[in-house]
């Protein structure tokens, strides 16, 4: 169905479509989006709602829309109504932090940062207006503030319950972006006393992406890489041989995950590559929207 234009801001006839419809995705500013949403009748049963903003995303009445998180995340997907759309930023830390918590890795509160690199259309309209004028910056940090409104769903639903320091930037290429977590190994809760463990000869960095490639082994569109800057060099995983580039999975709804571990050193670095406008945002839209209304995850994203 489709609106006409002479009347996409009657709110009346907004309302009628809204109700009419199978599915809605909310493109729209978090107080346009809590507006829209209180138009579905009480009586509406039919209408899932996706919204991309932040308004609903840490609402316990609203599904948090990544299905990767458990099988009962896609479980209550495939029954809700009302789906939040993760940020881009957020997607990569929790895909990153949240299997390393369920396997006793990650201890509750474990204190993080995550730092994070994005093409300028994250930014929106603005931005881009910016970045693809002639004068604008090369590369720019910015929520020095230390609470950006991606923070709350980093919070909640990588299982740590505690804020990490989060730093984004954003540079002068359109798409992509890279999520990078460090970890010392002294932060980890390796289990290294417990003799019954299956793991207990492994390294951390084994371990750690042993935790990550079993949590994502089914996975259609989350992919572990292979192992340690050694490995990921052979597979051709970076440019020039050196450089993790963060645009490499532009208009796909792919994420891949990276574990740089260095044992004798007992530290690692995380990291997730992927689309900001794909898997961070549009993408993992239509993945719910296919999930919600049971159809193939991956109709239109393959």
């Amino acid at each position: 169905i489709s609106i006409p234009l002479e009347l996409r801001k009657d709110e009346d006839e907004r309302k009628k479509f809204v109700n009419e419809a199978d599915a809605v995705i909310l493109c729209l500013p978090d107080a346009a989006s809590i507006e829209a949403a209180s138009w579905v009748e009480p009586d509406n049963d039919n209408t899932v709602l996706i919204d991309a903003s932040t308004a609903f995303r840490v609402d316990d009445e609203w599904t948090y829309g990544f299905p990767e998180l458990s099988e009962e995340q896609r479980a209550a997907l495939q029954k809700s109504k009302r789906i939040s759309n993760p940020g881009c930023y957020p997607t990569g830390f929790i895909a990153l932090t949240r299997p390393l918590v369920n396997a006793g890795l990650l201890a509750e509160g474990t204190p993080l940062t995550v730092n994070a690199i994005s093409g300028y259309s994250g930014g929106g309209k603005g931005l881009m207006e910016i970045f693809e004028g002639d004068d604008h910056e090369p590369w720019g940090a910015y929520a020095f503030a230390l609470k950006h409104k991606h923070i709350p769903e980093m919070t909640k639903y990588s299982g740590l319950g505690k804020a990490p320091i989060f730093q984004p930037q954003v540079a002068t290429f359109a798409q992509g972006m890279v999520v990078s977590v460090p970890l010392h190994y002294s932060w980890l809760a390796t289990n290294d006393d417990d003799e019954s463990s299956s793991s207990s000869s492994s390294s951390i960095g084994a371990r750690i992406h042993e935790a990550l490639s079993q949590h994502y082994d089914d996975c259609t569109f989350i992919d572990v890489m292979p192992r340690g800057e050694g490995a990921v060099k052979e597979a051709d995983l970076l440019e020039r041989g050196a450089f993790l580039r963060p645009d490499t999975l532009m208009n796909t709804n792919k994420m891949q995950l990276f574990v740089f571990d260095n044992d004798q050193a007992e530290q690692a670095v995380l990291c997730a590559r992927l689309d900001n406008l794909g898997k961070g945002a549009s993408g993992a839209a239509v993945q719910n929207l296919n999930i919600a209304l049971g159809l193939d995850e991956t109709t239109g994203l393959l």
